[in-house]
């Protein structure tokens, strides 16, 4: 009973700031219809503009007020956003809309690579730690075992994250008009739509969703040069089975991998890596599309 506790929590809490990352490229890959390997260069970078932002707060008093560290790591997500989105999306993506996908995934990849470069030039080759925020939130105590309940805040943050997601693209006016965008671009843009403007709102909301992701996990890591080849590995595992564009195929791609991931780590470790990409391969043996096709994904 404990180990399996022990599994459901951990899944849980890998899987939250997971999908976070994941709804960020699943909404770019649905808007724009590219599937951007350079997100995981921007989940990267939010860590490490995390590190730094909240390095930076204690360093100018910030002892005094020690929460608002989290606000200082939601801002660093969105100056992320604000920087990089219009940079990346007006300066260069543009040009790409509606050519050959391999042509984008290559393009991306390229960006990819510039942007690990950039880091390093920036932030140097040696390791960021940014403990404050990890321990303030204290203990948890779950029966026998104990979790820092730093890691229960991301498990929330991911909901609050999924739900005005959610809630924005089905609810609200804006929201509306993307779908619209996403059903047919070029009747959106004969109707009075600014197409333009609207993927480059979208390839902003993604690229602060994956700078969010890379804040949440600053303090529960060591952030150091490579951060988002993994990251962007595993996150395009979880899209994939959830299915390209799918917002809940995110949500349910990240419990699964999440789980068992923890569940190879507690009972089979040899195979952490393996069991992520065997659950993939297995749901597309059925589901060759994943488990909730783009074209489903439109009518949410």
């Amino acid at each position: 009973m404990d180990l399996a506790a022990t599994i459901l929590v951990d899944g849980l809490i890998y899987a939250g700031w997971l999908f976070i990352v994941s709804v960020g490229l699943t909404l770019v890959f649905g808007v724009l219809n590219i599937l951007n390997i350079a997100h995981g260069s921007l989940y990267a970078i939010g860590a490490y503009a995390a590190a730094s932002m909240v390095g930076a707060y204690f360093a100018w008093g910030g002892d005094a007020f020690p929460y608002g560290s989290y606000v200082a790591m939601i801002v660093a997500a969105l100056l992320v956003a604000l920087v990089l989105g219009p940079l990346l999306e007006r300066g260069l993506l543009r040009f790409f809309y509606g050519r050959d996908e391999v042509l984008n995934v290559l393009v991306t990849y390229a960006v990819f690579l510039i942007l690990e470069d950039v880091m390093k030039l920036i932030w140097g080759v040696n390791p960021y730690f940014v403990y404050e925020p990890y321990t303030l939130l204290g203990d948890v105590e779950m029966g026998p075992l104990f979790y820092v309940g730093y890691d229960f805040a991301v498990i929330a943050a991911a909901i609050i994250v999924g739900l005005a997601v959610w809630l924005s693209l089905n609810r609200t006016r804006m929201g509306k008009v993307v779908l619209a965008v996403i059903h047919d671009s070029e009747m959106s843009q004969t109707m009075g739509v600014n197409v333009q403007r609207i993927y480059l709102g979208a390839f902003m909301a993604g690229a602060f969703l994956a700078a969010l992701g890379g804040a949440l996990t600053a303090p529960m890591i060591s952030v150091t040069p490579g951060l988002g080849v993994n990251v962007i590995i595993v996150a395009f595992a979880v899209v994939i089975i959830g299915g390209l564009g799918s917002i809940p195929g995110a949500a349910i791609g990240a419990l699964m991998v999440g789980i068992s991931r923890a569940a190879s780590v507690h009972m089979l470790p040899e195979a952490e890596l393996f069991i992520i990409y065997f659950v993939m391969a297995i749901v597309l043996l059925f589901r060759p599309e994943g488990l909730f096709a783009k074209t489903q994904a439109r009518k949410i």
